[in-house]
């Protein structure tokens, strides 16, 4: 039987830093951190800024629906699309890594967004 090790003294914890992301980071900014942004750059309050938001989705629900267009452009940053695809039937395939038969299932009718970046998306990254 092996014996067990002294315990350690404990070594005082230094105070947690400030939360700053180094710059290769690749965390994702969150929808609080967007608003603030965005309203400390416009000037608007964080609410107007949610707000803008708010009707800028209803906007773009409307025009990409049933009875709207199908496409809507955020200008100079993307273009939404609404690619409507139809239903397909089941049907025979084979499996690529063990070429054995199998059968591929039916989907159903749906609607898929696609986004597409802008020119000057583009160039900013």
């Amino acid at each position: 039987m092996a014996k067990k090790a002294a315990p350690k003294a404990a070594e005082p914890k230094a105070a947690p830093a400030a939360k700053k992301a180094p710059a290769g980071a690749s965390k994702a900014i969150t929808k609080a951190e967007i608003y603030t942004q965005l309203s400390e750059k416009s000037g608007l309050s964080r609410k107007q800024v949610a707000s803008v938001f708010d009707g800028l989705s209803e906007l773009i629900s409307k025009e990409l629906g049933k009875k709207g267009p199908g496409h809507f452009v955020v200008p100079g940053l993307l273009k939404l699309k609404v690619v409507r695809k139809p239903a397909t039937k089941e049907k025979q395939g084979i499996n690529p890594f063990t070429k054995q038969p199998i059968t591929i299932k039916a989907k159903p009718a749906r609607n898929v967004v696609k986004a597409v970046p802008l020119k000057a998306l583009k160039e900013l990254v």
